[in-house]
Formats: structure tokens, C-alpha cells, sequence
């Protein structure tokens, strides 16, 4: 199947740091594709890979599961790791379970973890359901854009596939048990009003990583998708604040450009 337009794939061959985003379950890398813009016109270099399933149609997604989704993402930071000194790990919702699994993986290979409105676990009837009803009804109505901003608009399936649901629950709880094995510096940015991920997945992942050097930011005036809501410009300049410190070459001249 021809991907969406808007959905494609984004990098961006910049300096000595670099920085993986990771986009969420029935996503695109449309829902990043500003935060990526504004990191590679800092001179980062940026990749922004498109899961297996996605951008196209939601029944591609019920032959693919986490693993597919991990390996892809593991990939392109191996990619970004061949070519440059330090290189970041960025996620939206599931992107952000990722890119915390791609942290507790690798440990030293990835410098410093940005999450927005990570997810950890499903919750309610339907979570517990979801064993059973996978087997009798492909798909549920769809996720895509929880945005506070009118006129704002993700780029997401209109239908979650179940099988590819299940198989995301896995995710979650590996990526749970997981979690004390992330050390690397974390900004945690999530939004009181999410109508997608828990607050409560927020206050869990920050209570069970191992890491000293953790920034804890709210995303007041946004919802789920906060990468494309009110709150985006805070979420560009903290994460770029944030690679900053951590990278001092960032913002020097000449040496983010590979100048």
C-alpha cells in the first residue's frame, strides 16, 4: 500500500548529535514532523522513521506487531549512532515506550531520553477485554487526534486494529518491568488533560526509572497530541534545551552543521 501523503518518513543529515523520534500506535511521523523541522534547523541530525503498518491503511497493522515497531526503531538509532558522537531518543505516547526501551537496551549508546505523554498501560473494561474481543472484532474506533487545538490535525487511522492492539500490551509490560534500567537523563513532558495515556503512566515511569537527572514538565494547555497543540513551541525549546546541556556542542558554531 502507497504511504499517506503526510505520513512519510523525515531525516535530516545534520551535525555530530543526533536525535531519533519515535512516533505513537496508529501515528505518523506527520504528528512530529515540526519537532523533527525545528531540531535539523539547529543543525541536529534527525531521523524519523515510519513504523511497519502505519501511514497507510489500519488493516496493514494486523500483520505487524511490537517487535516489527522495535526493530525499527532500534535500527534507525544504530543508523544515527554510525554517524554521529551523541545521539538522543524522542517519543509520542507509544513512541515514548520505545524510546524507553530503546534507553534500558543500550544503555551509553543513547545520551538522553524525551518523552511526551508516554503510555505504559491499558486500562478499564476494554483493556481487559482485549484477550478475547481480538479474536471476534478486528477493529475499535480510532484514537487519532487528541488535540485541544482547534484547527490542528493528526494524521492517524480512523481504526484500532486489535491484533495489533494486543500486541502493544506486551510492549507495555515489558517496557514496565524494564524500566529501572533506564539511567540516561530523562525529560518527561505530559499533559493533565490526556484522553489517551493515563497521567498515571507518567507518575509510574518517574517513579521506577533509575535515573538521577529527570526533568518533569506539564503540558497545560494541551491534550494527547501535544506535539501539534498549544504547547508544542514549549515542548521544541525544552527538549532543545534539554540536548543543550547534556551535548555542549549544540548551538556552538560550526560543529552542529558538520561545519
Amino acid at each position: 500500500m502507497p504511504v499517506l501523503p503526510g505520513a512519510e518518513p523525515y531525516r535530516h543529515d545534520g551535525g555530530e548529535v543526533g536525535v531519533l523520534l519515535c512516533h505513537g500506535f496508529t501515528g505518523c511521523p506527520q504528528s512530529l514532523r515540526p519537532w523533527a523541522e525545528y531540531l535539523a534547523a539547529r543543525g541536529l541530525s534527525v531521523s524519523l522513521p515510519l513504523l511497519p503498518g502505519h501511514g497507510t491503511r489500519w488493516q496493514d497493522m494486523q500483520v505487524t506487531g511490537w517487535q516489527d515497531w522495535y526493530a525499527e526503531v532500534d535500527r534507525a538509532l544504530w543508523e544515527l549512532r554510525e554517524r554521529c558522537e551523541q545521539v538522543f531518543v524522542f517519543g509520542l505516547s507509544m513512541g515514548g515506550t520505545l524510546a524507553l526501551r530503546l534507553a534500558a537496551k543500550h544503555g551509553r549508546a543513547v545520551s538522553g531520553v524525551v518523552v511526551v505523554n508516554p503510555a505504559i498501560k491499558l486500562r478499564g473494561a476494554a483493556a481487559r477485554a482485549l484477550p478475547l474481543v481480538r479474536h471476534l472484532v478486528p477493529s475499535v474506533r480510532g484514537i487519532a487526534n487528541d488535540i485541544a487545538k482547534q484547527g490542528s490535525e493528526e494524521l492517524g487511522y480512523g481504526r484500532v486494529p486489535l491484533q495489533a492492539a494486543y500486541s502493544m500490551t506486551a510492549l507495555f509490560r515489558i517496557v514496565d518491568t524494564a524500566l529501572p534500567q533506564v539511567t540516561q537523563p530523562l525529560l518527561l513532558l505530559h499533559s493533565p488533560q490526556d484522553h489517551v495515556a493515563s497521567p498515571e503512566d507518567s507518575a509510574r515511569i518517574l517513579s521506577r526509572v533509575s535515573s538521577t537527572d529527570v526533568r518533569e514538565v506539564l503540558l497545560e494547555q494541551s491534550y494527547h497530541v501535544a506535539t501539534l497543540d498549544h504547547d508544542a513551541e514549549l515542548i521544541f525549546e525544552e527538549s532543545h534545551a534539554f540536548i543543550g546541556r547534556l551535548a555542549p556542542s549544540v548551538g556552538k558554531k560550526g560543529n552542529t552543521t558538520g561545519g
